[in-house]
């Protein structure tokens, strides 16, 4: 298996786009979701996408193919939520291993047929680890500031969990996303760390992190470059940014970071704003366009899509990608 880090230096990788757009488009309910096993679960499950890895896994394997045929050197598993803290929503604690290890299995089965095919692309796997639905720098309750829902150390513990069972189902590498909160984020990579630490493994680790609105700020207060620095302590692959924004807005935040790290930098942004339905309407090709910007900047190393994208958009990055070197780290030209 060819090193992801090679492949870095050789082009500009692409990242997959989004997984639950695509599973909007199967119209799954509560009993798709449900499957034969937890047809007479106790809660409610239909929205909990990570639990198709097993009740639809076919559905997985389908929407991984479909990304690595129009380009996608990286898929992520399907596990943005695999951790016990948001499965609790669910009661699916006691399944968070299998859920992992499962996705991961899948994603590494799709990955594996494909760089048989085209041994020049080897495909890789990112296990997405999500940022959970609880913040460890910030109180939910206005009234009590002091307040927190959830420790660091419940945190890292479930993090732990959740990097275990994606490595041993094959990941190439993890993928901390979507971080809104960085003390989050330093429990994810902590518990990563004690985990290559206790197996003697190097694994590769891409942080991205999510500007949630016009301030060009994170949920918890920080501008782009104090986000960068104070993850910068950490052996990472890649450090940047996804969702929340399109492409044309998430650019200076791109631009403030690119020329101050030797990290390689990714990025995946929407398909633009949603609009007042809360869908993304912007084309692959107007996406194309502002994401060509990056490229013309020399500003990123991963490129791919978050929320509205679909294979089509990650065709028309791909394409443009193959066009342009990846940048070079720590310099802008």
């Amino acid at each position: 298996m060819s090193n992801i880090r090679e492949a870095l230096k050789e082009r500009i990788l692409v990242l997959d786009g989004a997984m639950g757009t695509m599973l909007q488009a199967y119209k799954f309910q509560e009993e798709d979701f449900r499957g034969e096993r937890f047809k007479d679960y106790p809660t409610p499950l239909q929205g909990n996408n990570d639990l198709l890895s097993l009740t639809q896994p076919e559905a997985i394997k389908t929407i991984h193919g479909k990304y690595f045929a129009v380009g996608a050197d990286i898929v992520e598993t399907n596990t943005f939520s695999g951790t016990t803290i948001a499965m609790a929503d669910y009661q699916m604690e006691d399944l968070v291993y299998e859920l992992n290890y499962e996705s991961a299995r899948i994603a590494k089965e799709v990955a594996d047929e494909f760089t048989a095919k085209e041994p020049h692309k080897p495909r890789f796997v990112a296990g997405s680890i999500g940022p959970t639905n609880r913040t460890a720098s910030m109180s939910p309750d206005v009234n009590d500031p002091g307040y927190r829902a959830v420790t660091f150390d419940e945190l890292r513990i479930a993090y732990k969990q959740q990097v275990e069972a994606l490595i041993d189902g094959g990941v190439d590498l993890l993928l901390v996303e979507t971080v809104f909160d960085t003390l989050n984020a330093k429990a994810a990579l902590f518990a990563i760390e004690e985990v290559k630490d206790e197996r003697g493994i190097d694994m590769p680790i891409m942080l991205s992190g999510t500007i949630t609105d016009a301030s060009g700020r994170t949920l918890s207060g920080q501008t782009a470059e104090a986000f960068l620095i104070s993850v910068s302590h950490i052996p990472l692959l890649s450090v940047g940014f996804n969702c929340a924004l399109g492409a044309n807005l998430l650019q200076p935040h791109l631009e403030a970071i690119a020329s101050k790290t030797d990290f390689a930098i990714s990025a995946h942004p929407n398909a633009g704003l949603p609009n007042a339905f809360g869908e993304y309407d912007e084309s692959p090709e107007e996406m194309g366009e502002q994401i060509e910007e990056y490229l013309k900047r020399n500003l990123i190393n991963i490129i791919g899509g978050c929320c509205g994208t679909s294979p089509e958009h990650i065709r028309v990055i791909a394409d443009l990608a193959a066009k342009y070197k990846p940048r070079t780290h720590g310099e802008l030209v």
